[in-house]
């Protein structure tokens, strides 16, 4: 009998646990997601994105995509930093902004390039955020391409699909962080 107890009282506690558990996720839940979300170099977000126009949440939700908030990650295209900036887009912002010589794994400079690259992507494409999204990762000019394109395009102006696979899965990606960013901290 006392084995008997001893298993039904070990199965109460457990249950109990793990009704607790979900209790304290449930009443935390908000905290919780934000640990998955977080809004980290807010200092630099903050003035580049009101400097060069653009949301915010978009940059975070960028960032978050691109390097999980690494500021060493470097990808196997040679991308770096937080945004994942390129040699080439490097030095045509450094050239652009007139940063001189830069360490494109600075948080600041990194996400100075990247935030301003997002705003030229965003006057070109009229603050589409798919569009936006997709020229940040596969080309502005592969999606100017794929909007002149039937295939790709019914109106010139909006993507119906995106034919780089790479592409298509971090556009979706990003605009999921994106919602996510505005539900949580807007």
């Amino acid at each position: 009998m006392k084995v008997r107890n001893k298993k039904v009282n070990k199965g109460l506690l457990a249950l109990i646990l793990v009704f607790v558990v979900f209790m304290l996720a449930l009443i935390n839940r908000e905290k919780i997601e934000k640990t998955f979300y977080p809004i980290k170099y807010s200092k630099y977000v903050e003035k580049y994105s009101t400097e060069y126009g653009v949301d915010k949440y978009l940059v975070y939700s960028i960032i978050k995509t691109e390097s999980k908030f690494h500021t060493r990650a470097t990808s196997s295209k040679n991308a770096k930093g937080l945004m994942q900036i390129t040699d080439m887009t490097a030095d045509w912002g450094r050239e652009e902004l007139g940063l001189g010589k830069v360490d494109i794994y600075d948080p600041e400079t990194n996400i100075n390039i990247g935030v301003w690259y997002l705003g030229k992507l965003q006057k070109e494409f009229k603050g589409n955020n798919k569009l936006i999204i997709a020229a940040y990762n596969g080309g502005s000019g592969n999606v100017r391409k794929w909007l002149r394109s039937a295939d790709y395009s019914k109106d010139g102006r909006n993507l119906a699909n995106i034919p780089f696979v790479e592409t298509s899965k971090y556009t979706q990606k990003v605009l999921d962080n994106y919602k996510k960013y505005k539900a949580l901290y807007k």
